[in-house]
């Protein structure tokens, strides 16, 4: 695979931190012209620093992606430079926890507004791109997509409704030949999972790697997740090897996900 995305360009999404981040350095280390989006600037521009020690400095674009004109100012500014797209990662999102009864509207509309509508929004403005270079969309969920929990009923709605969404789109990825596929990755090593544990440890009167403990002892896995092992995979997906992988969704979290397929 060395060097097969040499001059690609890749758009990814969430690309300032955590998964989104180790996706965009992977596909840099192998030739591939970056951009990241996320709202930050001041993550992007340390986000760059990584992804650029890996292989081309990225274009950053700093926008709010729960908005229409969010993903229209990611898509002005990747078309008004490469008038190309080849891959497009959706990892933006972040939905919140607690109890049903606790969460208001807002916090239900901001959670699917970025990770839901932001995708597809990004992916509809790019798709005639996407489909001029035979492209890749990879949506990044997660494991709630498949596994109910009641404190995490944003996260498993939004997920739910993401993955019919690339399921879907898998169809007429097939007929405009764009491959579309998904990624559900498990626990993971980033900044959100640690501010989540962190909040859990303050709120029990534990330590954080206690909580750590009981978090892996409980999905019976040997070890967290790191970003790079979502990044290997979604490297794999958009690469030529993988071309008759079309509509799949594929777990990254060590085996903790329950259930059938």
């Amino acid at each position: 695979m060395a060097g097969e995305f040499h001059g690609k360009v890749v758009v990814v999404t969430g690309g300032s931190r955590g998964i989104g981040r180790a996706i965009a350095a992977a596909f840099a280390g192998e030739g591939a012209e970056c951009v990241l989006a996320a709202s930050s600037a001041a993550n992007l521009a340390q986000a760059a620093k990584t992804v650029a020690a890996a292989g081309a400095a990225p274009m950053t674009v700093a926008a709010d992606l729960r908005t229409l004109a969010g993903c229209e100012q990611v898509f002005a500014a990747v078309n008004g430079r490469h008038k190309h797209c080849d891959v497009l990662i959706n990892c933006a999102g972040a939905t919140r926890a607690g109890d049903f009864l606790n969460l208001p509207d807002d916090a239900w509309l901001d959670g699917f507004a970025l990770k839901f509508f932001g995708a597809v929004r990004l992916t509809r403005l790019l798709w005639p791109l996407l489909a001029a270079a035979h492209g890749h969309v990879v949506n990044i969920i997660g494991g709630a997509a498949r596994t109910v929990e009641p404190e995490f009923l944003i996260g498993g709605s939004v997920n739910s409704a993401l993955a019919n969404f690339t399921k879907g789109l898998s169809r007429r990825g097939i007929r405009d030949g764009v491959n579309v596929n998904a990624i559900h990755p498990g626990a993971t090593a980033t900044e959100r999972t640690e501010t989540l544990l962190r909040q859990r440890a303050e709120a029990s009167g534990r330590s954080v790697e206690e909580v750590r403990a009981e978090t892996i002892a409980k999905s019976g896995v040997r070890r967290m997740a790191e970003p790079e092992d979502v990044a290997a995979l979604a490297l794999f997906l958009c690469s030529e090897r993988a071309r008759h992988i079309q509509g799949t969704a594929t777990a990254v979290d060590g085996g903790a996900t329950p259930g059938l397929y």
